[in-house]
């Protein structure tokens, strides 16, 4: 794989990994980091044998300890250094949600493996995951407040989805810490696992999603549930909905689905999200920053 330095990229088996690689830091959020998670994520979206990817932290002590408050050479740690006039300047943008906007916009399912300490940065870019896995020793925490500035990373419009408006309030406005427990019955994780089960059992999700879906169908899927929930009126969705199905259900991996079923036999999809995408996709206007 490239030659990352902050980051690790591994393909194997139709799932990709990415690991969080400055063990001497806890993982620290850094531009550099950034710029290869981006970089990463084009490459999963682009190679059509990747069905799912997996996002985890190096070590068992910390997922992300949020962005490095001692980054090499000094500077200034929140944001660009710069001083601008027009707060609609490029440089005027929160690194975390330029991470988190590319994550929201990936083609391929996210599956987050949380492997320890997750805070600032380190918990909000999980947001846009589709799927949060923890281990035991797990802690969370949207410390913003406590360090004189507000939640980023866009978690002001993940978090309250995920987790309901009081409980994100809750936990912006105290800015505490909290375990893995507290985070499953909130929904914010989908399940706990003991440290060395928490790869495999993220992998076997993954395995899944690669060893019976269409890549198509799940692609299309992740964007009609994460942009489609938010809009003001369901007629918004069944117009999606509609030229979804009346697309897909004319499609090789639409056969192959019924055909697999009847024949009692594992599928094989011939579509790819690269070549076989419908028509309307994306039927979204990307919003820039103002």
């Amino acid at each position: 794989m490239k030659g990352y330095t902050q980051i690790k990229l591994d393909i194997a088996d139709g799932i990709a990994t990415i690991t969080l690689h400055r063990p001497e830091k806890m993982n620290a959020y850094t531009r550099t980091m950034m710029a290869e998670m981006t970089d990463a994520l084009d490459v999963t979206d682009a190679d059509d044998s990747v069905r799912a990817v997996i996002v985890t932290g190096s070590g068992e002590k910390a997922f992300c300890a949020g962005a490095d408050l001692t980054p090499e050479g000094g500077g200034h740690v929140f944001s660009d250094p710069n001083p601008v006039e027009d707060l609609s300047d490029e440089r005027v943008r929160d690194g975390g949600g330029r991470l988190t906007l590319r994550l929201f916009n990936s083609q391929k399912p996210l599956i987050g493996a949380c492997n320890g300490v997750a805070v600032g940065v380190g918990a909000t870019m999980q947001l846009p995951f589709d799927i949060r896995l923890a281990s035991e020793n797990a802690r969370f925490g949207f410390v913003f407040a406590r360090r004189g500035i507000t939640p980023e990373a866009c978690s002001s419009w993940f978090l309250p989805r995920l987790v309901g408006m009081q409980t994100a309030l809750e936990w912006c406005m105290t800015g505490r810490i909290f375990g893995a427990k507290e985070a499953l019955a909130a929904g914010l994780v989908r399940s706990v696992h003991p440290q060395g089960e928490l790869i495999g059992a993220a992998r076997a999700l993954a395995q899944e999603i690669a060893d019976n879906t269409s890549a198509v169908s799940v692609a299309m899927t992740r964007a009609m549930l994460w942009r489609l929930s938010a809009l003001d009126h369901p007629m918004m969705a069944h117009r999606i909905d509609s030229r979804a199905i009346y697309r897909l259900s004319r499609s090789d991996d639409a056969k192959e689905g019924v055909a697999s079923f009847l024949e009692k036999r594992s599928p094989v999809y011939p579509d790819t999200v690269s070549s076989h995408m419908p028509d309307f996709y994306p039927w979204w206007e990307e919003p820039g920053y103002e």
